[in-house]
Order: C-alpha cells, then sequence, then structure tokens
C-alpha cells in the first residue's frame, strides 16, 4: 500500500468518523446526515462502476469529507 492507499484508508474513516461525530453532537440534523450517507455511498460503492475505476473515489470522498467537516464544526479547522 502507497501513499494513496493511505489517502484512501484516511478518507474513508474520517467520513465515517465525521458523519458519527455530528450525528452524536447533534451538529447535523438527520435528514443532513442521511443526505451526507447517501452521497459518501454512492461516491464510495458505485463511482467505481460508474466511472470504470476507482481512481476518483479517493478525491470525491475527500471532498465530501471537507464538505462534512464545514457542517459539523460550523467552520474550518486547523491542523497544525
Amino acid at each position: 500500500m502507497g501513499s494513496i492507499g493511505a489517502a484512501a484508508i484516511v478518507a474513508k474513516l474520517a467520513f465515517v468518523v465525521l458523519l458519527a461525530l455530528g450525528i452524536a453532537r447533534d451538529d447535523i440534523s438527520p435528514r443532513t446526515a442521511v443526505v451526507f450517507g447517501a452521497v459518501g455511498l454512492v461516491v464510495w460503492l458505485a463511482l467505481p462502476r460508474l466511472a470504470g475505476s476507482s481512481a476518483l473515489v479517493t478525491p470525491a470522498l475527500a471532498v465530501v469529507d471537507v464538505a462534512l467537516v464545514f457542517a459539523v464544526f460550523k467552520r474550518d479547522i486547523r491542523i497544525g
């Protein structure tokens, strides 16, 4: 597994953790959670079949993760 594989694992884990955190802390409504969940599942499961390869899954899921960060934390987060 190279850096692309590691990025894919981080994107998938971040998606699940952010969705669970948003629901647990009531930062996102159940309707919003369903929408993000549906979009995430489409990206995660259907995009490789639609695009013909899995090359777009990690970047697309990262975009969904960024949107989830804004929805859950209501702002950007500082890394360093």
